[in-house]
């Protein structure tokens, strides 16, 4: 079975797959999960803190945010900590 292209968070709805030269982070868990975010550009204390990130499909609903960290034994995954307003 062929496996699915992977989808990329904020991206636009006609094209939203991975772009080749840009940085990603698999988001785990959570509302955003099995997302790739991209960190393109993001400075190396950026991408080690991890992110809010706005999702209407959170705890919250429109104008939540679902909120994602690095984790320990692999940095290249962010695992789900919680939602906030």
């Amino acid at each position: 079975m062929d496996e699915l292209p992977r989808r990329v968070y904020g991206a636009f709805a006609d094209d939203p797959t991975p772009r080749r030269g840009h940085v990603y982070r698999e988001l785990f868990g959570g509302p955003l999960d099995g997302l790739l975010v991209d960190v393109t550009g993001w400075t190396e204390t950026e991408r080690a803190t991890g992110a809010a990130l706005r999702t209407d499909i959170g705890q919250y609903g429109p104008g939540g945010r679902a909120v994602y960290a690095p984790r320990l034994e692999d940095a290249r995954v962010w695992e789900w900590q919680d939602d906030a307003c």
